[in-house]
């Protein structure tokens, strides 16, 4: 080797060996201790980056809230869907159940298609009675016009007054919702 690299090479070990953790710590402090000035233009476009970014994420949470407020609405509509189309179906099969009650009516005590045409109203009403529908009471029942419908008042001294003395045609709710309101006759 060369003197001038014999003088180099040991100088340039003495550096590497005097390196210590400690020291390397120390020299990134100085580095994170140092200070930037920004001139007014990249200041400028620095605070519109974050509006930018602020607006983004305003627009993602909103978007976000939307979406579930949505996913609300839908499932609601689609429980809704169903039980109106329940409700609709229901009401269609309650005539031939007041139908097939005065079928029963015509037949005496003891004939043997009377007691038929009991058990088919029987499997009739625990069908509807699976689905939720059930019976509106009224006979001697307090007259509630939200559940009756009075088309004929009479007086009875017997009867309390706007008390259900007769019902013509039963109602049925499913749920709170009623399907057929009661057609009774009411004492005054």
């Amino acid at each position: 080797m060369s003197e001038k690299k014999k003088k180099n090479a040991p100088q340039e070990e003495q550096p590497q060996a005097n390196t210590t953790p400690e020291t390397e710590q120390a020299a990134e402090e100085t580095v994170e201790e140092e200070t930037f000035t920004v001139t007014r233009e990249q200041m400028e476009q620095m605070e519109q980056l974050a509006k930018m970014v602020s607006d983004a994420s305003d627009k993602y949470l909103r978007l976000a809230a939307e979406y579930d407020n949505y996913r609300k609405r839908t499932t609601k509509e689609k429980e809704n869907t169903y039980a109106d189309a329940k409700a609709d179906t229901v009401k269609e099969f309650l005539g031939v159940l007041d139908n097939l009650e005065r079928g029963l009516a015509q037949f005496d005590e003891g004939d043997p298609h009377r007691q038929g045409m009991e058990l088919i109203c029987r499997q009739f009403l625990a069908v509807l009675e699976k689905l939720g529908v059930t019976r509106i009471e009224a006979q001697g029942q307090p007259f509630d016009p939200q559940k009756h419908d009075a088309v004929m008042h009479i007086e009875d001294e017997n009867a309390g007054e706007n008390t259900v003395v007769e019902v013509l045609q039963q109602g049925y709710q499913l749920g709170d919702k009623i399907l057929r309101f009661a057609m009774v006759k009411v004492a005054n």
